[in-house]
């Protein structure tokens, strides 16, 4: 019985939203999660990616924003798409990793770009990833460090790093962060304790008076730039460095535009790995170089970095937020991350079950000897 009201709000919630979409078939589609198009992260990044690939080659497109966020809900949501005519489904985020397990096998003929996550049960007893269905992650170790590295390097010391939960990607932004601040602190030849952090996850995604206060009282206690990496969790940070005239590094998209607080962003290339996805598809005749594997996007392919212009304005730089860190500089550290003479750590042994390591977990685990972490 239980399966059957399921099936009947699958088909309900379907029905429903299509007669919305006014019967109009799309080629492409992209399921949104929790956020919207316009959330300045996530969902607005791969949506940018499928907005240009598919006007650029007059392809009919459309978002999808399901009912609930549940994997009940992203079911729903991947039927209506598929009703509508979707050949090719864009999810962004591991919300739907258990989603696009079962929708893999309902809908062989679809292919699914699944971004930041690989399909699995429930209970994560089984990992599979079909031949429809191409898994992408991004070496956000990489971002991180960038943003690091360039934060000591414009002179910063008391740094902060503020995460959502402790789910491998954001844990790699916050290892990657630190791994950066060391290695600039020791270009600089800085001494031991001269670079301090003070790390933090707050175990959700959310803009909320809560994350704002935390932002606030770690600059009160001098941390002079946070690196927000948890989605709405950075407009609380962005309301806090406001009022405390600090400063924040976005992440995931360029979040300049969001406000003056915003130094840089540790970004992901979404839209590029979107775009090359779907030239894979369309194209290049490539998809087998994608489908049933997962695919790291890093420096090497556009996959990370930090922005290097400002939309709108081609005479822009996109460093001006900074004292001293340039172009030029961003240039050289860059290259190495491309040649691999630096080569940041993604995962350490962590043994809180939640993945929250503790001060001594990261020094070690990292390797720091110049940077001095407070896990709060």
């Amino acid at each position: 019985m239980k399966k059957i009201l399921s099936l009947l709000v699958i088909i309900t919630l379907s029905a429903v939203l299509l007669v919305g979409c006014g019967g109009k078939e799309y080629e492409i589609a992209l399921i949104t999660d929790k956020g919207n198009i316009d959330d300045k992260s996530f969902n607005q990044g791969a949506w940018e990616g499928v907005v240009a690939f598919a006007e650029e080659n007059d392809l009919t497109h459309q978002y999808y924003k399901p009912e609930e966020a549940s994997d009940t809900g992203y079911l729903a949501s991947i039927a209506l798409a598929v009703e509508g005519g979707a050949k090719v489904i864009v999810t962004p985020g591991y919300l739907f990793e258990v989603p696009i397990y079962e929708a893999q096998t309902l809908y062989p003929d679809v292919k699914f770009i699944l971004l930041d996550g690989a399909p699995h049960t429930a209970d994560y007893s089984t990992f599979e990833t079909k031949s429809n269905v191409a898994s992408i992650f991004y070496a956000e170790e990489e971002s991180g460090y960038l943003a690091g590295y360039a934060a000591v390097k414009d002179g910063m010391t008391d740094l902060g790093f503020m995460g959502g939960m402790a789910i491998p990607a954001v844990q790699a932004f916050g290892y990657g962060f630190l791994q950066g601040a060391e290695d600039a602190a020791a270009a600089m030849s800085l001494a031991a304790g001269d670079v301090t952090v003070t790390y933090h996850y707050t175990g959700n995604f959310d803009e909320s008076a809560a994350n704002k206060a935390t932002a606030s009282v770690m600059y009160q206690e001098g941390v002079e730039v946070i690196f927000a990496a948890g989605g709405s969790v950075g407009k609380s940070v962005m309301s806090a460095a406001s009022e405390a005239e600090a400063l924040v590094i976005g992440v995931d998209v360029d979040q300049r535009y969001d406000s003056p607080t915003v130094i840089t962003s540790a970004t992901k290339g979404l839209a590029a790995s979107v775009i090359q996805v779907l030239n894979a598809i369309y194209f290049d005749n490539a998809w087998t170089t994608y489908a049933g594997t997962s695919t790291y996007f890093n420096a090497t392919n556009d996959g990370v970095g930090l922005p290097t212009m400002v939309i709108g304005d081609e005479n822009g730089d996109a460093f001006d937020r900074f004292t001293t860190f340039d172009k030029a500089a961003y240039d050289l550290v860059f290259a190495m991350l491309v040649d691999g003479d630096v080569d940041p750590v993604r995962s350490i042994t962590v043994a809180d079950a939640n993945g929250n390591a503790t001060a001594a977990e990261l020094e070690t685990g990292l390797g720091l000897t110049l940077v001095d972490v407070t896990v709060r």
